[in-house]
């Protein structure tokens, strides 16, 4: 893995993320989520799934970052929903469900995953996992195991 060129890449998507155009942000969010492990992209991460001036942009980035199916992913989307009105809210909503409503295997590990995530020290992730928890357990997936 070549640590510069992915700092390079994440430099350059944050630029895009700060664009005056919403199409530039949402871009940079689907993208960025690729990056969620890395330090410098989880801040702006946040930013564009809380983006005050479009909702497209908040469910293409929340909804990338679920599809990772990983603590990275889920920890952004819980530390947005713990703080997010009503409007961002229920796009971060509408994500959870287009990204766990197919397959009940990747249902169940965001479960668990949130479960631990829901002891967490950081009191936002914390109670984010627990509200990610209570979407997610409605959630009745298409597909579950033969």
């Amino acid at each position: 893995m070549d640590t510069d060129l992915r700092h390079a890449a994440v430099v350059a998507l944050g630029e895009l993320g700060r664009s005056h155009d919403y199409r530039d942000r949402a871009d940079a969010g689907h993208s960025l989520a690729a990056f969620a492990e890395i330090q410098e992209a989880r801040g702006l991460l946040l930013e564009l799934v809380l983006d005050p001036g479009d909702t497209f942009v908040t469910w293409r980035t929340a909804e990338a970052l679920l599809r990772r199916k990983d603590r990275a992913g889920l920890t952004i989307v819980a530390s947005a929903l713990a703080v997010a009105n009503s409007n961002p809210s229920d796009w971060i909503h509408t994500a959870i469900v287009d990204a766990f409503g197919v397959f009940s295997d990747d249902r169940d590990e965001a479960i668990r995953l949130c479960e631990e995530m829901s002891r967490d020290t950081d009191d936002r992730v914390a109670l984010g996992a627990h509200q990610l928890l209570e979407v997610l357990a409605e959630i009745d997936p298409v597909l579950r195991p033969g």
